[in-house]
């Protein structure tokens, strides 16, 4: 089956579907590593990617700006020289209703008839402010990891803004 659009699944609809030991058959997600860069050094500025819409988050849309944002920064600044968290999880639980499509499909389909639907996919529910991602890069980067951060903004069903949460005062020089 092909994988439905996002919109079908990005609005906060009803109560939260998270009860994975009373499901069967709930696929893992895709995004796996939430941590990423190095861990043990300090840095001098730190910029967070925060949400300015509530809304669903699939996980494949999370790995998809994970994978952006680690790309620019091991081609620009190098592994050791940044860092990156994501914060947010794919708890909650995604059907779908499999119907069959295709000639001859209204012989076969009951429509929607029971259509509770099967698990899909997981998704990050993310309200309003809630931070998505911080990273972590020291002056020289820090126009590298805001770049990275709004170019993943854009794989994202919300809209986005980046915050610079430590050193404000050397951004501000640098002009971002």
């Amino acid at each position: 089956m092909v994988t439905k659009p996002a919109r079908m699944y990005s609005k906060i609809s009803g109560p939260a579907y998270t009860r994975k030991e009373f499901m069967g058959g709930v696929p893992y997600p895709k995004i796996t590593t939430f941590v990423q860069g190095n861990q043990k050094r300090e840095f001098e500025i730190e910029m967070q990617l925060v949400a300015e819409e509530a809304c669903q988050i699939r996980h494949t849309a999370l790995e998809a700006a994970r994978i952006s944002i680690n790309r620019k920064l091991l081609e620009n600044v190098g592994a050791g020289n940044y860092f990156l968290h994501i914060r947010v999880y794919p708890h909650q639980v995604i059907r779908e209703h499999k119907m069959a499509t295709g000639a001859g499909a209204d012989r076969i389909s009951s429509g929607m008839r029971m259509a509770f639907g099967k698990p899909v996919g997981t998704a990050a529910r993310v309200h309003i402010g809630e931070i998505i991602m911080v990273g972590k890069v020291d002056r020289a980067s820090a126009k590298t990891m805001k770049d990275a951060l709004k170019k993943a903004s854009i794989k994202l069903p919300t809209p986005c803004k980046v915050i610079i949460t430590k050193g404000k005062e050397i951004t501000s020089k640098m002009g971002l």
